[in-house]
């Protein structure tokens, strides 16, 4: 039959059994189902004709429509147990939350499938719940049945004119009790070597459990495993694997274990808990920095590609927890007395950041917590602008002005030794302030605070931002160098030389100034020449660069002094000590040094020279010994003893023969001495004398020793030896240790 009902309805029948509906009915009624209408079932109807199975059942309406009437309900065809389709796994228990629970799982299309949940007590009594296209129904113990008695249980499903029913379960329902299984916020997961800890706490009332979990990966089936939970105080924890490179999906249950007893039901299971592979991949990224831009801003760009991390079905959802999230962390190192330095952004491809020095990481995080970070050091802008920054130092303090920015803005000054560790870094907050008349900012600090006071160079930047709490706020206002203390007398030129060049020209060279080793500070040096008279003077420019200078066009005879200074942007330095010098000086000093040279080389070989001389002289007497001369020669001295007369020596004259040549004369003479005798004592001397004729002259021999007939007692001989000596040059000749030869 298909109706139209419309209207009130008064009260049924069922059976015998009569009772009021008091409720409207609206909607088509296609036919009756055993007390129920079908397709859509009209609400409300009676409780008790929810509860009570009729099968012929009557309503009256007491509104308009069709007149009451009663219908057989026609018995629907029902298929056999155990076909492939239909309820499956009935199961009914006691839970904590609500009550009673029966649950069960549908095979088959469930398009257009009603199921109904029916009970029937031992005394006969029976009941159902329409439970729709839900495969679960929850009751009370006040919903007519009993939960202290043993019940059959079992569903059917009818999808048109056709219902398939479940096995009947029979139990007593307060006894059987379903545990609830962890809830998803409680699970706290952590992992290490390989191995994850699932941990949670117990439910109420609900020890003593068994767990199971099951744990997939994507695109696979899964794995059911069994185990004992671990316990602690008033928690449960399961130990599982860790997969090392592929993502998993867990899910648990309960059940109470009772000795001796049947298992309980299980509980349902756990919502998904997603893990992450022990070994996250590895993004790849790049990045580059832009210029400085006007607005004191530099562009950080990032370049890369972030892993596919393959995760498995009910993984797929926002915040599983098996995802892997990668973000920028950015700590500004510049600047330390700033409110805040660090910032956690969002990964994205372009940051823009000041021209301060920064530490940028691309953070991963899983729910394990950090993973690994690629880190990169962003050194600070490294151009200057000179001259932007104006310190003048006095009395009462130090100011230093800037162009100002926007009104109300924080400035943030930093100073630090050039070239030392950032350690060192000294920076003072501005409050807010807008802009003086002429458009400059201001900071002034008193001496005895000690900033910038020390004779070295410093690098100042200043930052501003509007917002100070916000690290990525900052711009860049300026930077340049300056060096601290009194400039001027620091940065004098030390060791100034001047040496010549030419007849009319010199080089003045002197040591750098430690202003250059400020950069942008140092200007230009001056070079100041002029006569020590106070005559002429001139002066020449010269580049920071460069640290010595040609002077052209200097007279002779003149004395000149010079002087070297060193100016900054916007000082004068102070001159050098004044370095005198001359030509004459300085030739003569040159001339000087060569002569010395030369008389030094002259001397040198000219020493040489009489040594060598006398060497050679000392060398000759022993290797040629000249001949002895008559009258230096001791070979014709005869001695006299006992007080006779010496030798009476002839005149030439007196022999009146004729010498043709003179011929070589040789004379030898020998004196022995005998044991303990004196050698000057004429009886013991014994004298042999020969006279050798040389080109035929006869040979004169001395009388033998010991006899009275010598040279002494013949006045003739002893003229004729005169004459043969004559000329002849004598050379004493020694042979052996008692004989001594003359040879002429």
């Amino acid at each position: 039959m298909n109706e139209r009902v419309d209207g009130w309805a008064e009260d049924w029948t069922c059976g015998g059994t009569a009772g009021r509906v008091g409720g409207s009915v609206y909607g088509n009624v296609e036919r009756w189902v055993d007390g129920d209408l079908a397709s859509p079932r009209p609400e409300p109807l009676s409780h008790a004709v929810e509860l009570w199975e009729c099968h012929d059942l009557s309503v009256a309406f007491a509104a308009e429509g069709p007149p009451a009437d009663s219908w057989s309900i026609p018995k629907p065809l029902v298929s056999p147990l155990g076909s492939a389709s239909g309820p499956k796994d009935l199961t009914c228990y006691r839970i904590f939350s609500a009550g009673y629970e029966c649950s069960w799982r549908y095979e088959g299309p469930a398009a257009g499938v009603s199921h109904f949940l029916r009970c029937c007590l031992r005394s006969g009594r029976c009941c159902y719940f329409a439970a729709g296209s839900a495969t679960k129904v929850q009751f009370s113990d006040q919903d007519g049945i009993s939960v202290l008695q043993a019940v059959t249980l079992w569903v059917e499903s009818r999808a048109g004119n056709r219902t398939e029913k479940s096995p009947k379960v029979t139990l007593m329902l307060h006894s059987s009790v379903k545990y609830d299984p962890p809830l998803l916020e409680d699970i706290k997961v952590s992992g290490s070597a390989g191995r994850l800890l699932m941990k949670w706490e117990t439910p109420a009332r609900q020890d003593g459990a068994e767990v199971q979990f099951r744990h997939r990966t994507a695109g696979s089936l899964w794995k059911l495993v069994s185990l004992f939970p671990g316990r602690g105080e008033n928690t449960e924890s399961c130990l599982c694997p860790l997969q090392m490179d592929a993502a998993q999906e867990f899910q648990l249950r309960r059940r109470r274990l009772r000795p001796g007893a049947p298992g309980d039901p299980w509980s349902g299971w756990s919502s998904s808990v997603c893990v992450p592979p022990e070994r996250l991949p590895q993004p790849s990224w790049r990045f580059s920095v832009g210029a400085l831009r006007p607005d004191g801003k530099r562009q950080v760009t990032l370049d890369g590609q972030l892993p596919q991390l393959d995760l498995p079905e009910g993984c797929l959802r926002s915040k599983s927890g098996g995802e892997v999230t990668y973000r920028v962390h950015l700590h500004m190192l510049s600047c330390p007395c700033k409110p805040k330095a660090t910032k956690t952004l969002q990964l994205r491809r372009f940051i823009n950041i000041s021209g301060a020095a920064y530490d940028l990481a691309v953070v991963s995080q899983n729910r394990f917590g950090p993973g690994p970070n690629q880190t990169w050091h962003i050194p600070a802008h490294a151009h200057t602008h000179p001259g932007v920054l104006n310190i003048s130092a006095g009395a009462n303090g130090t100011i230093m002005r800037w162009p100002a920015w926007a009104p109300d803005m924080t400035y943030c000054i930093e100073w630090q030794p050039r070239g030392q560790d950032r350690s060192l870094t000294t920076c003072t907050l501005t409050p807010p302030q807008d802009r003086d008349p002429t458009g400059m900012a201001t900071y002034s600090w008193s001496r005895a605070s000690g900033a910038l006071e020390q004779k070295m160079c410093y690098r100042i930047t200043i930052f501003a931002s509007a917002h100070p709490q916000k690290p990525t706020s900052w711009s860049t206002v300026l930077s340049t160098y300056h060096f601290g203390g009194h400039a001027p007398g620091a940065g004098s030129p030390q060791h100034v030389l001047v040496k010549r060049l030419s007849q009319d020209s010199v080089t003045v060279e002197w040591a750098p100034s430690v202003l250059s080793a400020c950069p942008g500070v140092l200007k230009e040096y001056v070079v100041l020449c002029q006569e020590k008279d106070g005559g002429q003077m001139s002066k020449l420019s010269v580049k920071p660069t460069e640290t010595e200078v040609t002077l052209g066009g200097l007279r002779a005879g003149t004395a000149y002094t010079v002087q070297v200074r060193a100016d900054t942007v916007t000082l004068q330095g102070a001159w050098s000590q004044p370095q005198p010098f001359s030509f004459e000086v300085q030739v003569s000093q040159f001339d000087l040094s060569v002569l010395l040279a030369s008389l030094g080389s002259f001397l040198s070989i000219l020493l040489l020279g009489v040594l060598g001389y006398l060497g050679l002289n000392r060398a000759a007497r022993y290797l040629c010994p000249p001949l002895p001369t008559p009258c230096a020669s001791t070979v014709v001295e005869f001695h006299s003893s006992q007080g006779k007369q010496a030798w009476q020596w002839t005149s030439p004259a007196d022999f009146p023969e004729e010498v043709y040549r003179k011929e070589a004369l040789v004379v030898n003479a020998s004196w022995e001495k005998g044991e303990g005798t004196d050698p000057d004592t004429p009886g013991h001397l014994k004298e042999k004398t020969r006279l050798r004729q040389v080109r035929g002259h006869p040979e004169a021999q001395t009388p033998e020793p010991g006899r009275q007939d010598g040279l002494e007692g013949s006045p003739a001989q002893a003229a004729g030896l005169s004459l043969l000596l004559g000329d002849l040059i004598q050379t004493p000749v020694f042979s052996g240790p008692s004989h001594t030869g003359l040879e002429a």
